[in-house]
């Protein structure tokens, strides 16, 4: 995955570790339409955010390139009125995908910054490392960046909202693709050693039963060696894989695998599945061809379809992202930025915080994908299904299999994709 610039509208803050994306006017956070008391984050013209996410790091390539798509849709926002009036400015601070180093750039964007809220942390390990504290200083924490039911918990952390389809759900979904689609093959599972692979695992067992994966592998991102994993799997007999990995360590075993002279079906969870990104890892000579049928989800516009909302997002990326490779990652950006933008117009001319969390839990909130958030008071996950995606010749589009989960049964559901209107701005 290229890097572009984003030095026209990149700033150091807080040393290295840190990146301010200035979108728009002062951030001095003020009292919003004259209000009494002043709301973090909120001035008459503005609104701050913040995110941290991995801009250098083992998981960087790829994933650093969401935050700069994300930022791209809220200068065009920004350039189309904005929300209410006010222009959105993104602080994002890099983590290294360092859960130590995401509990320093946190506090800062909260006690520094003065953030309105924290829209798309990044990572199970690293959000974990500040999910308490946000709640506990009552910040907006708004679609996670990570699968994890963690994120779903209302009663717990009332102010944390997950945004990607959780990884029990893909974990089923992948699982029941398999049964559905090559009845009797051995299916086995590697899985990252946190919440990602125990959920991804959970998923699987609800579609294949307890003991419907034949092998069970784990890996540690501080290890950039899984043979030994992959070597187990290639013993077991294994004949589709499913993959609770980030895109690094998904390349990591396809790759291993094919210098072994092994060559399984791979069905990856959407976190370790981003096409572009898996041939900048394994290269252009060899990685089409060792990604060919690779099976992913997704519950987005697909990079590789035709939609309304694929039209507007390459538009903004060659007019705000530099021209920056378009891939999943770009939509994934742009459509959490969208979602936020949404959110905040259904908080009100005035937003306060809690405005802004009975906007998101009212359950009015429709987003871009192609299958209903779940948002409420009750449920703090934003979707509970997915769509099967597959590579073919290079280009990662849908199969037109959709899953979904509930009451611990996946089930095939009928796509419902949210159609594009007011050319992706909300509220005109």
């Amino acid at each position: 995955m290229s890097q572009h610039s984003l030095a026209r509208r990149v700033a150091a803050v807080a040393g290295a570790s840190a990146v301010l994306v200035a979108l728009a006017g002062c951030s001095t956070p003020a009292a919003p339409g004259g209000t009494d008391e002043a709301v973090p984050g909120v001035s008459d013209d503005t609104v701050t955010i913040g995110a941290h996410t991995p801009l250098t790091g083992p998981a960087a390539a790829g994933y650093s390139s969401i935050s700069a798509a994300a930022t791209a849709y809220f200068e065009y926002l920004n350039d189309n009125g904005g929300v209410h009036g006010r222009s959105i400015e993104y602080l994002v601070k890099d983590d290294g995908y360092n859960p130590a180093n995401t509990q320093t750039v946190v506090r800062e964007l909260v006690q520094e910054d003065e953030v309105f809220a924290i829209v798309n942390g990044l990572g199970t390990p690293t959000h974990t490392a500040v999910l308490d504290y946000l709640n506990q200083n009552e910040v907006p924490d708004l679609f996670v960046a990570s699968g994890s039911t963690s994120w779903n918990q209302p009663s717990t952390y009332p102010f944390t909202f997950g945004f990607n389809a959780d990884y029990v759900v893909e974990g089923a979904a992948l699982a029941q693709y398999a049964a559905d689609e090559h009845p009797g093959k051995v299916v086995c599972l590697l899985g990252q050693d946190d919440d990602f692979g125990d959920e991804m695992i959970e998923g699987a067992e609800l579609a294949l039963g307890a003991d419907g994966l034949a092998a069970v592998e784990r890996y540690s991102v501080s290890n950039q060696d899984v043979s030994a994993q992959i070597g187990a799997m290639k013993a077991a007999g294994c004949e589709i894989n499913i993959l609770g990995t980030i895109n690094g360590f998904t390349a990591l075993a396809v790759g291993t695998a094919a210098q072994l002279g092994w060559f399984p079906m791979w069905f990856s969870s959407s976190s370790g599945a981003n096409y572009e990104t898996l041939v900048g890892y394994l290269g252009e000579d060899v990685g089409p061809k060792l990604l060919q049928g690779l099976i992913g989800t997704n519950y987005l516009p697909a990079s590789g379809g035709d939609s309304e909302w694929v039209a507007l997002f390459r538009q903004i990326n060659d007019e705000y992202n530099d021209g920056a490779v378009f891939d999943g990652n770009t939509i994934y950006g742009m459509s959490v930025a969208y979602l936020f933008a949404e959110a905040l117009e259904a908080a009100g001319e005035n937003p306060t915080r809690q405005s802004l969390i009975d906007a998101v839990q009212s359950g009015d909130l429709a987003g871009n994908g192609i299958v209903p958030l779940s948002f409420g008071e009750d449920s703090h996950a934003a979707y509970l299904g997915v769509g099967v995606t597959a590579v073919d010749q290079g280009v990662q589009d849908y199969v037109g299999a959709t899953y979904a989960v509930d009451g611990g049964t996946v089930t095939a559901v009928d796509p419902a994709p949210v159609a594009l209107s007011g050319e992706g701005v909300p509220g005109s």
